[in-house]
């Protein structure tokens, strides 16, 4: 199992800095770096991660994306006085040299490389490059936007060379339009960029046509240039997750990549003076934890912008802590996009339409707004952090000793505990759930479920499974849950099973995957409408609840592969502080280790060659989301197209 995440940081790219005054560019400092590295020893993240060394890329490797006409002028900038690199600077848009900016850059893109190979050998499951200058304004023959060499678009070139590649994801989250990356591969199919940016028709620099939703690609890239234009400031977390849920996530499983690198710009962050935006620096920990869902988890982050140098180093470290595995804090504010990334979002889909099986069927919507509020963000940004980190309990996942003769073929990060005493078993349930055991067979199969949630519920481990019979047992760790004190508890019933009614007065949402019609249908193994529910209906209800614990209960006849259930586990490891009790009623060998994996952290399934839902199944999800759009906020972007 490959494991460990790399982090990647060489001090001497601190030394690229503006000699002169130049108000455009003074916000691209050293400090960038330099507070971030600071930060993610703060938090104690350095020593937890792989370190590799920086090296400089060599010509060969810059030429794979840029000209040699342009590298000669780059090289030659070592060599210039203050004068002549600011004559040089001068014919690039908003770009600044220094005598060791050419050395920098070297080592932005050897730095990433680097990480690309740790990630693509082997060596590590993922990692983190953080680099100066960064790069995906860069375009073929000119520097552009603080960025000399295409960093993540030379890394792209590189991996389909070295390692034959055919489908790279790129995903950008910088609050600019990557248009560097974007004329790179916009006619090349075997690299799908994404990038959301700040657009305001066409306002915002670089204020380009081919920065819209309208911009598919051309030729044979048609349908793998994804924009998603951000038409107002002050986006939030609502807005970030909505744009993954209903139109990232969906493109990229059907997409299937090899490897996904993100050009992770976090002036997209709350506090940055070029963004504007709220989202608060947990959301980051998200999106890159639904990455790593992807390509068997082969995530390479590479730094490109963020200005406040607070908001930028809490984001960077949440998204180390996340790369690392460690259990994600909620997501803070109203779970409800506001109207501007409504209509954005469904300019994507609709312009991308004829390109992609998931929306085949898709038509189009309105849909309704939510106000975002500005803040005081340095002070903000000390309380918030103080409020969303948590003590990661000292075990991630924990079983009984027995479950059912199953827990010697667990892998070797499941702690096992001890079952419930029969005595202490037999007065609980006399005590609070006599209504719902009748029988001594149930009674004593609850040892299982209550040693483990009880471990769960007081923080002690992060996550847990057992096999025990469904009904009662998933019935009385409900209501043990809300006896304990969890306010909103989420359950989902995977497989036919008898549901035992909710009786906690709103405090617990089920939801039912099965072949009745109690909820969702998810039918096919092979993904047919898995996508379009768990993307377009299961995550966005989640998240709008904001659950204090996940209960997965799977039953018998499944309408649900062992990959579907292990990849809905590791998408729902998002919500409340990851923390998730998986019952089963099966003890199907593969299913319990598939799920127990899921749980550890390792790398989900391949989950198979994406199969288009049928416009019956569309209709059907569709229907659900109308009938609980205003309820659960998050479903209103999934709108028809």
């Amino acid at each position: 199992m490959v494991s460990g995440t790399a982090l990647i940081y060489d001090e001497e790219m601190t030394t690229h800095k503006l000699l002169w005054s130049d108000p455009v560019c003074d916000i691209e400092v050293p400090e960038r770096l330099s507070s971030s590295y600071e930060q993610l020893k703060h938090y104690h993240l350095l020593e937890r991660c792989v370190h590799v060394p920086a090296r400089e890329g060599s010509e060969e490797e810059i030429l794979l994306v840029h000209s040699s006409e342009y590298l000669e002028v780059a090289k030659s900038t070592q060599t210039m006085n203050e004068e002549e690199l600011k004559k040089v600077s001068g014919n690039y848009d908003a770009f600044f040299f220094h005598p060791n900016t050419y050395r920098c850059a070297r080592l932005a893109v050897g730095a990433t490389l680097q990480l690309v190979d740790a990630v693509m050998s082997g060596k590590v499951c993922n990692g983190m490059a953080l680099v100066r200058p960064p790069g995906h304004h860069s375009q073929r023959s000119a520097a552009n936007g603080f960025c000399l060499f295409n960093n993540v678009a030379i890394a792209a070139e590189y991996a389909k060379l070295k390692y034959s590649l055919q489908r790279i994801l790129i995903v950008d989250w910088d609050v600019h339009h990557g248009q560097g990356t974007q004329y790179i591969f916009e006619e090349d199919p075997s690299v799908l960029y994404f990038s959301w940016h700040r657009y305001e028709h066409q306002e915002f620099w670089p204020s380009l046509k081919e920065s819209d939703y309208d911009a598919v690609g051309l030729g044979k890239g048609k349908g793998y240039n994804i924009n998603l234009p951000w038409n107002k400031v002050g986006m939030g977390n609502s807005d970030y997750l909505a744009a993954f849920f209903h139109v990232l996530l969906p493109v990229a499983f059907e997409f299937d990549p090899e490897l996904v690198i993100v050009s992770s710009g976090y002036d997209s962050g709350i506090g940055d003076p070029e963004g504007q935006m709220n989202a608060t620096p947990e959301v980051f920990a998200h999106l890159t934890h639904f990455l790593m869902q992807l390509a068997n988890g082969k995530l390479c982050v590479i730094l490109e912008g963020g200005y406040h140098l607070k908001s930028l180093s809490e984001s960077i470290c949440m998204t180390v802590k996340t790369l690392l595995g460690d259990p994600l804090p909620q997501v803070t504010g109203e779970m409800a996009p506001c109207l501007s990334t409504v209509e954005s979002i469904q300019n994507v889909r609709a312009a991308h339409k004829p390109y992609w099986k998931w929306l085949m069927y898709e038509e189009h919507e309105s849909k309704i707004t939510n106000n975002n509020e500005t803040v005081k963000v340095e002070r903000f940004l000390e309380l918030h952090m103080k409020n969303i980190l948590f003590p990661v309990p000292p075990i991630k996942t924990a079983t009984t000793v027995d479950t059912k003769g199953s827990a010697h073929f667990l892998p070797g990060p499941v702690h096992l505990v001890k079952e419930m005493d029969k005595s202490e078993i037999k007065a609980l349930v006399s005590g609070f759930y006599t209504d719902l055991v009748k029988e001594d067979r149930t009674l004593f199969s609850l040892g299982s479920v209550l040693a483990v949630l009880d471990k769960i519920l007081k923080k002690e481990v992060c996550n847990g499974i057992v096999v025990s019979p469904t009904a009662v047992s998933v019935a009385v760790a409900l209501r043990h849950s809300v006896r304990f004190g969890f306010q909103r508890v989420l359950c989902i019933f995977v497989g036919d099973m008898q549901i035992i009614p909710n009786t906690e007065d709103g405090k617990i949402l089920m939801i039912h995957i099965c072949e009745k019609e109690h909820f969702l249908l998810l039918k096919d193994a092979k993904g047919n409408d898995f996508f379009s529910a768990v993307l377009g209906v299961i995550l966005p209800v989640a998240y709008s609840y904001q659950p204090n614990l996940t209960v997965i209960a799977v039953g018998p006849n499944r309408s649900l592969g062992i990959s579907g259930i292990s990849l809905l586990l590791a998408l729902l490891q998002g919500l409340a502080e990851s923390r998730i009790f998986a019952v089963i009623e099966d003890t199907d060998i593969n299913l319990v280790q598939s799920v127990a994996k899921a749980l550890v952290g390792t790398s989900t399934p391949h989950f198979g060659v994406f199969v288009p839902p049928t416009q019956e199944k569309v209709n059907k999800i569709k229907i659900l989301r109308d009938q609980f759009q205003q309820e659960w906020k998050m479903l209103q972007c999934s709108g028809k197209l």
